[in-house]
Formats: C-alpha cells, structure tokens, sequence
C-alpha cells in the first residue's frame, strides 16, 4: 500500500521534507490543521525553533491530538528541533511539548563554532553512510531503556528510535539522500499493515 506522510507546517522546512518523503514513492502533505492528522499514517515534525513550535502547536490544539495519534500506534519522526518537541525531557528546564520519547535532549549543543556542518553517519537500519546536515543541532544526552541509538557522532548520540518514534539531530531533508525518510515510511508502512490486520481480526 501507499503511505501518506504528513509534515507539521507551523515552521521549518516543510518543502523539503515533501520532496525527500515524495522520493520514496509514498505520498506527503503539509498538516496545518489538527483533523488532517485523520488521513495520515505517518507525521514529520520539522526543524525550527522549538519553543515557537511548542506554542504554536498549543495554539491550534496539535498537542493532545498527536499524542493520541501516537497512541493509535502511528509513526512519528522529530528532525532537529522536531526532536526537542518529542522528547519527555529539556535539559535546562523547558517544559517538555510532546513529551512522547524517553530520552533527555540539549538544545544547540554544538555550540557557535560548529553552528552548521555536514558529515557522513553510520546509522543502524541503513546499508550506506548518511550525509547529514547539522545546523545549530541539539543532541541526545541521554536514553532510557526502551530506546535505541542508531547513531553516534563524536560520542553525541544524535538518532535515535522508541518503538514507533524516530528522531535525530540533522536535517536529513536538506540533502538529495532520502534513506532516513525512506526508513522512516518502511516504519510507517508496518504499521499500517499491522493496524489492517488488527481490523480484519486476523
């Protein structure tokens, strides 16, 4: 079957991630209202800046209906500040926004010196290197047991996968290489299969 992917249109590069999910053969859209969430079997949320996004998901009511659309089992995959936004803890003090994944984050961690850099990650689940493109990038400083780690870079975890969330660092919809959001629509994809199966009471 077909996936449809949908990116958070609030802020960031929403574009971007069209094309990269398009690529992949799936379709996408850009969500800007909560009953689009409806139609999708997968959902993005973009880089920017996560206080902003935080605020403006409250304002249209997108908090409660992506936590309950991640607990209809649906995907979701947080880049960049989209991985603040999922995360269950801020380090400094910010109130978490989704708090739907077990792991604390730091915002821009890399610092003013290596504000924006592109290097080459191994990340589990993928055949090839990456190319990612880290811009002001907050990291993962730590997991809890359900999480996995699918990619380190200079000791930083900046991948990472709890069950049917993904999220990273980098901005993986600023190259021409679509494989993490190819990952991520195979993710998408089981799970659609898995909910199928479920209704038919297989």
């Amino acid at each position: 079957m077909t996936v449809k992917i949908g990116v958070l249109a609030l802020q960031g590069a929403v574009a971007e991630h069209i094309r990269s999910v398009q690529r992949t053969g799936a379709e996408a859209s850009p969500v800007k209202r909560v009953e689009q969430l409806e139609e999708l079997h997968g959902l993005i949320i973009p880089g920017g800046e996560s206080t902003t996004i935080g605020k403006l998901m409250r304002k249209y009511g997108f908090i409660e209906a992506i936590r309950q659309f991640a607990a209809d089992g649906k995907p979701i995959f947080g880049t960049c500040a989209g991985l603040i936004v999922l995360a269950q803890r801020i380090d400094g003090g910010e109130e978490p926004h989704l708090g739907l994944m077990d792991m604390t984050v730091v915002r821009n961690a890399f610092g003013r010196q290596r504000e924006s850099f592109e290097t080459d990650l191994e990340v589990a689940g993928l055949d090839r290197p990456l190319r990612a493109v880290f811009i002001r990038a907050p990291l993962i400083k730590e997991v809890g047991p359900g999480v996995e780690v699918l990619s380190v870079y200079n000791g930083e975890i900046v991948a990472a996968r709890q069950n049917r969330l993904l999220a990273c660092s980098f901005h993986p919809e600023l190259t021409d290489d679509s494989a993490l959001h190819a990952y991520f629509v195979a993710m998408a994809e089981e799970a659609a299969a898995e909910k199928s199966v479920n209704q038919r009471g297989v």
